[in-house]
């Protein structure tokens, strides 16, 4: 009888959950889609099975470009951008099992493979991710090793020119997080735009439930106009606290009322904020 610890499915569970989020950006999307793939593993016949992590990687990525492509017929209907679900841990050494998966998922990589064709994002996930061969690619796809690196070429092209080419140390992003809010409260228009990059982009994501910009925010001069009249408005703004976000400093109200978010920014080699995204949809905040 297998026990827990030697099933191939108990050991490659945080591995699967952490592809198919990669892959869906939605964490009970992709805890759904694992859970899709265990009643398959259950039900297979093991002893046919000569590489069962392949084959559960395999079942994984094929479930989640089905996920993935209905998800993106949703999505067409969706009021204003849609973000990734971000993976919240109230610190560094949090215990729990889940947000393991949050490592090399920064919230503007999963940004920038949004613009992806499913095929395209499991290649570049499968391939830069978990440095799977192409030949394991070409099985898992259905395609040719030749398509496949065509693929994560594509990929790789698509997403080095849309995510930010600098990540910040933790800390200096933590301490400019706490400059940008304090600016912010204070209504300092100077101090809000020095601390903003020529080429900043804000996205927020309400989901059509919370007040939110129905597009993107470019430059200073539109990002700070509207997120210090977004501010001006609320009597005080309570409970603001420093998380982490998919292992970023993270600023979050979530005491379960109508200003409740999640907010964290990229910068550049300068120090100065060039991408900002806030998550204000209610789904998709964590309960506390």
């Amino acid at each position: 009888m297998t026990t827990d610890a030697q099933d191939p499915f108990q050991q490659e569970r945080q591995r699967l959950i952490a592809l198919a989020y990669r892959m869906l950006g939605e964490r009970a999307a992709a805890e759904d889609v694992v859970q899709d793939v265990w009643l398959r593993w259950s039900g297979a016949a093991h002893q046919d099975i000569e590489n069962p992590a392949a084959w559960l990687h395999r079942v994984t990525t094929r479930a989640a470009i089905d996920a993935l492509r209905s998800a993106r017929n949703r999505r067409e209907t969706y009021i204003g951008p849609w973000l990734p679900e971000p993976l919240v841990a109230e610190t560094d050494q949090s215990g729990e099992d889940r947000f393991a998966m949050a490592q090399e998922c920064h919230l503007a990589l999963l940004w920038a493979m949004e613009r992806l064709t499913p095929e395209e994002r499991a290649a570049f996930i499968l391939r830069q991710v978990f440095d799977t061969e192409y030949s394991e690619l070409a099985d898992i796809l259905n395609k040719s090793e030749a398509a496949c690196r065509q693929l994560v070429s594509r990929a790789a092209r698509q997403v080095k020119s849309q995510k930010p080419r600098f990540v910040p140390d933790p800390a200096e992003t933590a301490a400019l997080l706490g400059k940008f809010a304090q600016a912010t409260l204070a209504q300092d228009h100077a101090t809000v735009l020095s601390l903003l990059a020529p080429d900043v982009v804000a996205i927020s994501d309400g989901g059509g439930k919370v007040s939110s910009a129905f597009r993107p925010l470019v430059g200073p001069q539109e990002v700070a106009q509207v997120i210090l009249s977004i501010v001006s408005k609320k009597a005080g703004i309570k409970g603001l606290k420093l998380i982490r976000a998919n292992h970023a400093p993270a600023l979050a109200i979530l005491e379960g009322g109508p200003d409740d978010m999640i907010y964290t920014i990229t910068s550049n080699e300068d120090g100065l904020i060039n991408w900002i995204y806030s998550m204000r949809n209610p789904d998709k905040l964590p309960l506390h």
